[in-house]
């Protein structure tokens, strides 16, 4: 048997008595994946991208384990439920315009005290000011870099278009710009490197294009582990409170850990470890979220069809944004149909040995975006479910 058919194995024996669709969290998947996570930083404290876990309780599972400390959250919403929900550090990566949310986080101590803003412009500031209703809360602020790789003189540009600030002059103009304005303190610098930390160098029957993206990876982090060393020493000279620099992403850990000038990394999907992250030389993880659909049509010889299991995930249009069929092993969609809203056919000899209600195991492409479709996660320990808990949206919560 091999180690997927154990596992298959395991899960079915785990989840005999629920019916699918289901999702499922194998802990010793995930408890190995944050090891390696944590072996990877090097020391250095990873802060955890909420957005690629999307359940409170494994948040707070992750977070009790030695070599990770606070959260990464993706809307303001969110940050504040998590700081009233008990979460002391919670780093909003992302600029908002939640007015409702900033008058509520501008007078409250505690909130205030819990949650750090991104900012990347002066008139976020003002959308703040015009947004307190009252609250005199000093706002903690992180400032983003632009990370992308510029070549050319700026005619080629890779990387993600977040932050227009690139320059170390840039960021420390934006840091005076906050130092000016009453009610505001820079206490952190964020730099998410994504066309290292979220594109895989290894590419199944693509030798030319992974050799591409090895070089194109190597000599963004040389220009980027430069250029922000030089960044946090002229923020530093703005604001010597700086209480830290974010970097990195679970494909880059050990890479942006070995930067001098990072106190510490983010990171999240390395504990789900879905589907794209599979295409990587520097680290392995193992599978840890998955989703079962039940078989409920036998079309034909080497066909069957499962219910639903049409759940793309975010990004460019694409065949890798698309779950795929991972237990039993073999399985392939149709190409006519591919994965659907309702029903999805599937192709290959080991369709011929499933049953009417048998599940078929999936892995997601993207992390915690798997949540947004199950309100709960079945624990799996071994053979047995230990426990089931909410997912965000199980909670109510569907902030994005």
């Amino acid at each position: 048997m091999t180690a997927r058919a154990a596992d298959r194995a395991r899960y079915d024996r785990a989840t005999a008595h629920l019916d699918a669709p289901l999702a499922i969290v194998d802990l010793d998947a995930f408890d190995a994946n944050a090891d390696d996570l944590v072996r990877r930083a090097g020391g250095k404290p990873i802060r955890v991208a909420s957005k690629s876990v999307r359940c409170r309780a494994l948040l707070e599972r992750v977070l009790a384990r030695d070599g990770f400390a606070g959260l990464m959250s993706f809307t303001l919403a969110e940050s504040l439920w998590l700081a009233r929900s008990g979460f002391d550090d919670v780093l909003l990566a992302y600029p908002s315009a939640d007015r409702a949310g900033f008058a509520e986080l501008t007078g409250d101590p505690k909130l205030a005290s819990a949650v750090t803003v991104m900012i990347d412009d002066p008139a976020q500031l003002r959308l703040i000011d015009e947004a307190r209703a009252g609250g005199r809360e000093v706002v903690r602020v992180c400032l983003e870099l632009d990370t992308s790789l510029r070549l050319f003189g700026g005619r080629v540009r890779v990387g993600a278009r977040r932050s227009p600030l690139h320059s170390p002059a840039q960021v420390a103009d934006m840091a005076r710009a906050v130092a000016r304005r009453p009610g505001f303190e820079v206490v952190g610098i964020m730099a998410y490197e994504g066309h290292i930390a979220g594109v895989g160098d290894s590419l199944a029957g693509r030798p030319l294009r992974s050799r591409a993206v090895r070089l194109m990876q190597a000599a963004a982090r040389r220009e980027l582990a430069e250029r922000r060393a030089e960044v946090v020493r002229a923020v530093r000279a703005v604001a010597p409170g700086l209480e830290f620099v974010n970097g990195g992403g679970t494909g880059s850990v050990q890479f942006t850990a070995a930067e001098d000038c990072v106190t510490e990394i983010g990171a999240g999907s390395g504990l789900y470890v879905p589907r794209l992250f599979d295409n990587y030389t520097s680290f392995s993880g193992r599978p840890a979220a998955l989703f079962a659909q039940p078989v409920v049509r036998r079309p034909g010889v080497g066909v069957v069809t499962v219910l639903g299991g049409g759940y793309p995930a975010s990004g460019a249009a694409g065949p890798d944004r698309l779950p795929v069929p991972y237990l039993p092993e073999g399985l392939r969609y149709d190409p006519q149909e591919g994965p659907g809203e309702v029903q999805t056919p599937l192709l290959g000899s080991p369709a011929d040995d499933l049953l009417l209600g048998d599940k078929v195991w999936f892995r997601h492409a993207k992390a915690g975006e798997l949540c947004e479709r199950f309100d709960t996660l079945h624990l799996v320990e071994g053979d047995a479910v230990t426990a089931t808990v909410p997912t965000y949206r199980g909670e109510g919560h569907t902030f994005l």
